[in-house]
């Protein structure tokens, strides 16, 4: 598949596509997100192991929310069955697909042992002192200010962000452009670092969407006299934004690289 540039300009258009194909079908993604909660909440039942399974089916969640958001544009309703569809296709993609999801794994499980080594159970205490509701805020400051808590959060997020390009469109690459595991990763790496100034444009109007509504929610509480209703209102809109992020990943690779004129799923349906 061509490799394609583009503008920085084009991360703020991946964000306003993610909006509007979501609105376009809000129950279907939400419905999709709900089974992406549901596979968390079963994999933290069993520690390590949930994980690393939930880990190696990350290819193909971000695969079928691509999925989705191109049966969305072609007027159609997704389902969960886009999740599988990948695997129905040719061995070769399948065994490709489940290679990345076990790259995925074992690198995450990397990052996950670092960040518990740098750590040292600091995190989990913060979370127990907030959750007990006895801690003062002094307390929370003092776990806070804690270096080896921020140099385990500053850690895991810049290792997951910097492992996550190469993966970022290498499911889609095998997928729709027939490639293995490992031609995937390395063009999906080139595609980022190519177009990275649209992928920072497109991190950081995301982000500035999450603080836009968290802005005018805050203002509209406070008048009404509610002000703490916002840090409620947080939560559904929290997970809306990332279920929006998930319905954009299309649009980041379709204009990455050149989309085929039918992808696999397409035509063993039209046969």
């Amino acid at each position: 598949m061509k490799l394609q540039l583009v503008p920085a300009s084009r991360g703020a258009l991946w964000v306003r596509q993610g909006f509007r194909v979501f609105f376009s079908r809000p129950l279907s993604f939400m419905a999709l997100f709900g089974v992406l909660l549901l596979g968390m909440l079963v994999a933290q039942l069993l520690p390590w192991i949930g994980a690393l399974l939930f880990w190696a089916c990350m290819p193909l969640v971000t695969l079928g929310f691509m999925l989705a958001t191109q049966q969305s544009l072609q007027g159609r309703y997704p389902t969960p069955r886009v999740f599988i569809e990948p695997l129905r296709g040719e061995r070769s993609r399948m065994r490709a697909l489940w290679q990345l999801g076990a790259v995925y794994a074992v690198t995450m499980l990397i990052v996950a042992a670092v960040y518990s080594w740098i750590d040292g159970g600091r995190y989990a205490a913060l979370q127990t002192a907030v959750a007990s509701g006895n801690a003062t805020p002094e307390s929370v400051a003092a776990l806070l200010d804690d270096t080896r808590l921020q140099m385990s959060l500053l850690w895991f997020a810049s290792a997951a962000t910097l492992f996550s390009l190469p993966l970022w469109h290498a499911p889609a690459l095998v997928h729709w452009g027939g490639q293995t595991a490992l031609k995937a990763l390395f063009f999906s790496t080139v595609a980022c670092w190519r177009n990275k100034g649209a992928f920072v444009v497109y991190a950081l109007t995301g982000v500035a969407a999450v603080m836009a509504f968290a802005l005018v929610s805050s203002i509209v509480f406070a008048l009404l006299g509610q002000p703490g209703v916002a840090a409620i209102a947080m939560a559904p809109a929290v997970l809306l934004f990332v279920a929006v992020f998930y319905a954009s990943l299309f649009f980041t690779f379709a204009d990455c690289f050149e989309m085929p004129s039918a992808p696999p799923a397409e035509k063993e349906t039209a046969q």
